[in-house]
């Protein structure tokens, strides 16, 4: 997932930029309200006008901005994109809270916080915009269909695994498992995440659990790569790249077949020449008279 980090202070952007990158996230730094709206603007579109497409999942937006007041920077940046802000400041007071996210804030965090608070955050303001979406886009009630990952198929709606076409029989937890990392590949998860909202339990003893199932789900789809292990920190699914189809060799083309010789011409037969005609008896003398 892509995110915008919108914060002054270079030391803890880059800080917090190393710890979001650890968990799969492209970050770009913005380091003032200006260059956070310039971020937003797709190649090719004029300043001021709304943006077509949002190129971010979420925008992590201080308030203490050197060139412009934070709260307007967020109502700005609501004007121009739906991507989900989560605002990261010292202002704790209830005041301030209420008016960040009456400016359109999806979320609030005060600073000092701790950093996998932060980051259940991002992925809950995330998921949330995903699940709208959807909505949205099937006219009032969410279509998940299939979520293609190279030869693997999982079909939400059924709770069906495919690999290659053939389906691979699941437990209930190994496809949930699955179907949470399938939703965002390449995007690490957190063990404690993973543990929340798999198993619906904070309980640390849970961990042993997830790595037998995530061992099951390797063996089952018969893919051990699927599924990378990020030590320390959780798993993230990688996709399997689909191998190239070989090029269909070109049928030669056929030779003509040669035309059949034609027969000689038989050969006639010799006419036997017509038997010339016999000359003419002359005739026979007259008997002599008798006596």
């Amino acid at each position: 997932m892509r995110l915008l980090l919108v914060e002054d202070d270079d030391h803890v952007a880059a800080a917090l930029s190393a710890i979001l990158a650890r968990h799969g996230f492209r970050v770009t730094h913005a380091r003032s309200g200006e260059e956070a709206l310039q971020a937003l603007l797709p190649a090719g579109v004029a300043a001021g006008a709304p943006s077509c497409t949002a190129p971010y999942g979420v925008i992590l937006l201080d308030l203490g901005l050197p060139d412009q007041d934070g709260y307007e920077v967020c109502g700005k940046i609501r004007k121009r994109t739906s991507t989900p802000v989560i605002m990261v400041t010292a202002r704790a007071d209830v005041r301030s809270r209420i008016h960040g996210l009456n400016m359109g804030a999806d979320d609030y965090v005060t600073k000092p916080y701790d950093t996998g608070e932060l980051l259940a955050r991002i992925h809950a303001v995330a998921r949330r915009t995903g699940a709208s979406e959807e909505t949205a886009a099937g006219g009032g009630t969410a279509a998940p269909g299939i979520v293609q990952l190279g030869p693997v198929g999982v079909e939400l709606s059924t709770r069906r695994v495919s690999v290659n076409g053939d389906d691979v029989p699941l437990t209930r937890k190994e496809f949930d498992l699955l179907a949470l990392l399938a939703q965002r590949p390449g995007v690490v998860f957190r063990r404690e995440q993973i543990i929340s909202e798999v198993w619906r339990t904070s309980w640390e003893g849970t961990g042993r659990t997830l790595e037998v199932h995530v061992a099951s789900l390797r063996s089952k789809l018969r893919m051990p790569a699927l599924i990378e292990t990020v030590r320390g920190v959780g798993y993230r699914l990688v996709v399997p790249p689909v191998p190239p189809v070989p090029p269909v060799p070109p049928v030669p083309p056929v030779p003509p077949v040669p035309a059949a010789p034609s027969a000689p011409p038989a050969a006639s037969a010799p006419q036997t020449p017509s038997p010339s005609p016999s000359p003419s008896t002359p005739p026979a003398a007259p008997a002599p008279p008798a006596v």
